[in-house]
């Protein structure tokens, strides 16, 4: 996995235990994303708390928008659970 263009750095989990409070300060004061590596591979990533709160309202507005699209787009016609399992059966023979 290559580093995702946003992030500002990456380090290991050992060096992120060495400068844990660095890291931390980094990310919610200086609003750096910091990659944490483990074997070498992207595991997670370090933010502050504007960064996620913004995550958050995009991911309710995209969710929101799903609503609207999915609200718009019903016909009002309701099947039952029994009748729902038997298309899906149907469906998969």
């Amino acid at each position: 996995m290559t580093e995702p263009s946003t992030l500002t750095g990456q380090i290991t989990t050992r060096q992120l235990r060495e400068q844990l409070s660095d890291v931390l300060g980094r990310a919610a004061y200086a609003g750096e994303r910091i990659g944490i590596t483990r074997h070498g591979k992207l595991s997670a990533v370090v933010i502050g708390v504007e960064d996620l709160e913004e995550l958050e309202e995009f991911e309710m507005s995209q969710d929101l928008a799903a609503y609207r699209a999915a609200k718009a787009e019903d016909d009002g016609e309701r099947v039952s659970a029994v009748e729902l399992r038997r298309q899906l059966a149907d469906d998969a023979s």
